[in-house]
């Protein structure tokens, strides 16, 4: 009987280090389908005891998650609204934004499409349904095809409110579950445009277009040129701590920053 309970005992004590050392992160696609993901396995060269759950489903999943305490770390491409920083307090959660890196919205089209260039006011036109064919803005005619994200993406709400004034999508267009998805339907599209991140701006079939003259490089969006630039963020309750912070730090430090450049964004420092 006792060595049935120091075997009990002796297993308990473990589930306890392994969940420990379990880190979830929730949250935003355009940080979690690359980058966090390539920040994980460089972490678990030097931390192989730790596991990792990451879900990237947009970033509104990532900070409810932290207000409903079901991940350590949430992801989001866009600030914490002040009803979900309210809503947060309200269960005793304290929303901590960290910068981890800076990102640019690039306006993408299809590869065969013989625009070269836009300007702030034709991007808006075009997103909210007010142009409909590519004539109107010096293409060859055909029917504007709008890919965009869906409404729980952090990017969703920073398009329309940076590049269409808080106004509505158009009616026709059609909501993707992540960047991946646009450049494939944008790449298969020959009318077809959309906003992703700059991690996903080299896929084949799309290229990116200019607006107003400036692309989404880390020279344009350091200099704040580029009118669609924006931060990133881990969110935490309170300070980070733990396997968390630990993460944090990582991502944070020149070996992490060096995997945010190498995937595409802008590193902080």
């Amino acid at each position: 009987m006792k060595s049935i309970l120091l075997l009990a005992t002796a297993l308990a004590c473990t589930a306890v280090t392994a969940s420990a050392q379990k880190l979830v992160i929730k949250g935003s696609d355009t940080l979690g389908a690359k980058l966090v993901p390539q920040l994980k396995e460089e972490y678990l060269v030097t931390h192989p005891g730790v596991s990792f759950e990451i879900a990237a489903e947009g970033s509104t999943t990532g900070i409810t998650a932290i207000t409903e305490g079901t991940a350590h770390i949430g992801m989001s491409s866009r600030r914490a609204k002040t009803t979900e920083v309210s809503s947060a307090q309200a269960k005793g959660v304290t929303m901590k934004p960290t910068i981890v890196a800076f990102d640019g919205m690039a306006v993408v089209v299809n590869a065969n499409n013989p625009i070269t260039a836009l300007n702030k006011r034709q991007v808006e036109q075009i997103f909210t349904g007010e142009v409909t064919d590519w004539s109107a803005v010096g293409g060859n005619p055909g029917r504007i095809s709008i890919y965009t994200r869906n409404t729980s993406s952090g990017t969703y709400s920073d398009w329309k409110e940076m590049a269409m004034k808080r106004r509505d999508y158009a009616t026709s267009s059609q909501k993707m579950a992540g960047n991946e998805q646009i450049v494939s339907e944008v790449g298969k599209n020959p009318n077809g445009i959309g906003y992703v991140g700059l991690a996903y701006i080299h896929a084949e079939g799309i290229k990116t277009i200019p607006v107003d003259g400036h692309m989404p490089n880390e020279e344009e969006i350091r200099s704040k040129k580029y009118p669609y630039a924006r931060p990133t963020f881990y969110y935490t309750n309170g300070e980070p701590t733990g396997e968390a912070a630990k993460f944090i730090d990582f991502t944070l430090s020149e070996a992490g920053q060096q995997i945010v450049r190498k995937v595409g964004f802008v590193p902080v420092k």
